[in-house]
């Protein structure tokens, strides 16, 4: 896999701490991507902890909210439990907390009492990211979980893209820990080849509009990743999602059919995605976000539209959805027990707004 097939450099908005963001172009966050081709690139990085940690019981640990489908899929490739980080409420939960240095939205934290619950029977925790740069993040949580639960607890990590220097990585092997990854990335020159561009793309901030008919649709069997679980839970979670849809939203051959997810959900969508993609339909799979990023007009630049919409996990958190497109149908896919309605309202009118009229939104909670 060649690094210029995945990496795209695009400039972060209101963020003096690090100016420019590596968008992966088959991950399905950022930019809509084939359900088989994020798929294959998971799998890659599943093989290789595989290969790493094959005979050890394992623990996976998903960061929100880029790498959750990333973690997900690896451990269901590997089948070990596995959890991801959260900055959303988990109801009947203390956390772990930590922070991360470099992101728009700092606060990061686990269940406690999951993690507790699934260390006696472990031998390593393994983080999974879509890209490591610093490894500080990682360093902080390591430290947490050394310092206040299991000292003698192994731990690993791995992701896509890593932009680790010589120093932060002899960092990490002398505490044990060898950085797993599929690209190496050189960050020293990202800065500057962000600054070239202008940010001259189109922006689009859309009120709620409240007579947009949609589809709703209640998916039962609804599995939390934020919570602690065996990955073979969540094939069997997902698969039941995928059939209840299948079963309410027949498909036919090569029709164009858009899946989105919803900020940290992720993976529940992209495998409804790659199931209909297997039944001959033109799909493609991406996510809402957090991250405000510019948008240009420049061919290769990475993102050329950009949708701000009100969140549909919290009325006073502005998320984003780029680069929309025209579809036969459209799936959006999400975890939120109460959608917000003017977030909702405000998503469905982005998608709306690029020509979609039959649209579908599904609630797994």
């Amino acid at each position: 896999m060649y690094t210029e097939e995945i990496v795209g450099i695009a400039k972060r908005e209101n963020n003096t701490k690090r100016t420019y963001l590596v968008v992966n172009k088959l991950q399905g966050k950022h930019v809509p991507v084939k359900p088989k081709e994020a798929l294959a690139m998971f799998r890659a990085l599943a093989e290789q902890v595989k290969q790493e940690y094959g005979k050890e019981r394992l623990l996976l640990i998903g960061f929100a909210e880029t790498a959750t489908a990333i973690g997900a899929a690896v451990a269901a490739e590997l089948d070990c439990h596995y959890m991801q980080t959260t900055r959303e409420p988990v109801a009947d939960a203390e956390f772990i907390y930590f922070t991360e240095s470099h992101s728009h939205a700092t606060e990061q934290k686990l269940v406690k009492e999951d993690v507790q619950t699934i260390l006696p029977q472990i031998d390593r925790i393994v983080f999974i990211e879509d890209e490591v740069t610093t490894g500080n993040t990682i360093a902080k949580i390591v430290q947490i979980i050394q310092t206040n639960y299991a000292p003698e607890m192994k731990f690993g990590v791995a992701s896509i893209l890593n932009g680790m220097n010589k120093e932060d990585y002899n960092r990490y092997q002398t505490q044990g820990i060898t950085p797993l990854y599929l690209v190496k990335t050189n960050h020293s020159a990202y800065a500057q080849i962000a600054e070239r561009y202008e940010g001259d793309g189109k922006y689009y901030t859309l009120a709620p509009k409240e007579d947009i008919a949609v589809t709703m649709l209640h998916a039962e069997g609804y599995l939390n990743a934020r919570r602690l679980h065996k990955s073979e839970e969540s094939k069997a979670a997902v698969e039941h999602l995928w059939q209840q849809v299948s079963e309410s939203c027949p498909l036919q051959q090569q029709e164009r059919l858009l899946v989105l997810g919803s900020e940290e959900f992720m993976y529940p969508a992209l495998y409804v995605a790659a199931k209909a993609e297997g039944q001959g339909a033109e799909v493609r799979f991406h996510a809402t976000t957090r991250s405000p990023i510019a948008v240009s007009s420049e061919a290769d630049y990475p993102l050329h539209a950009r949708y701000q919409l009100e969140s549909l996990y919290d009325k006073e958190r502005v998320t984003y959805i780029y680069e929309l497109a025209r579809y036969d149908k459209v799936w959006i896919i999400t975890d939120a027990a109460e959608p917000e309605q003017q977030g909702l309202d405000s998503l469905v009118r982005a998608v709306r707004e690029v020509g979609n009229t039959e649209i579908t939104v599904i609630g797994w909670c």
